[in-house]
């Protein structure tokens, strides 16, 4: 029963893509990979080719060690001020009033700013993604945090738990599934400034590969970039969404899920 109930829901959750990728093929029955817009067997043929020539294996590892690396430090900066200035009133009136106004300023707006200051290499791309990874990370552990249940705080504090043991016993978990939301949209925002940032300045990636593409007109690897960084978005949103359950699997709402 467990088993046909998954199946049904992949069926579900995929049906929409599969549809959209019929009326694609209708659509452009008899086009052409030179036209606006190319039929499915043309990307699937640049598919091939590029694995062939190991060019697309290549740029989705690049790409992917980029957008790990950024989320990871965004991440991670974002969690531990989130954690401090949920906890300490006093880092809260210091740190939260100039965090909220950088928040204010997209990030994507920095890009020629970071330009000139970092260069066109790797660390002006990491940065741009921890900055957009940062904020979602940061404002629902920040939130998640502070509005832990009091009467369990209490309860701990009646109990005798050192200030650590409150935290990891109650705090922590009470704020969890806030935390998980920022991450799973910090990883959209990590997807979406990986995109900006390796079709300006970068010389290897998908990003690189659609903007190259372009310049010679190649609209089926421009279109097979698009598929691809969706695809690694739903794919790092699912295993997100797997390890969320996992983690609060206590939680009643995950378990009627």
């Amino acid at each position: 029963m467990k088993n046909k109930i998954q199946v049904t829901d992949i069926i579900l959750a995929w049906s929409i893509p599969l549809i959209g990728l019929v009326l694609w093929f209708v659509v452009t029955l008899h086009q052409n990979s030179a036209s606006l817009f190319p039929p499915p067997t043309d990307v699937f043929t640049a598919v091939k080719r590029l694995i062939k020539d190991g060019t697309l294996a290549e740029n989705i590892e690049i790409s992917a060690a980029r957008g790990a690396v950024g989320f990871i430090i965004g991440g991670v900066i974002g969690f531990l001020l989130g954690v401090i200035n949920g906890q300490i009133l006093i880092a809260e009136k210091i740190l939260n009033t100039p965090i909220q106004m950088i928040r204010n300023v997209p990030h994507l707006a920095l890009l020629p700013l970071i330009l000139i200051w970092f260069g066109i290499g790797e660390t002006a791309k990491v940065v741009l993604i921890s900055l957009g990874t940062f904020f979602p990370i940061y404002l629902n552990t920040f939130h998640g945090i502070r509005y832990v249940d009091s009467s369990l705080i209490e309860m701990g504090k009646t109990y005798g738990l050192t200030r650590f043991e409150l935290f990891k016993d109650i705090i922590f978990p009470g704020a969890m599934s806030s935390i998980m939301i920022g991450i799973r949209q910090s990883l959209g925002r990590m997807w979406l400034t990986l995109i900006v940032a390796e079709t300006v300045a970068a010389k290897s990636g998908i990003g690189f590969m659609a903007t190259n593409a372009r310049e010679f007109m190649l609209m089926d690897v421009i279109v097979l970039s698009l598929i691809i960084y969706a695809l690694l978005g739903s794919l790092s949103d699912f295993v997100a969404g797997l390890i969320e359950k996992r983690i609060l699997r206590w939680h009643a709402n995950y378990r009627k899920a």
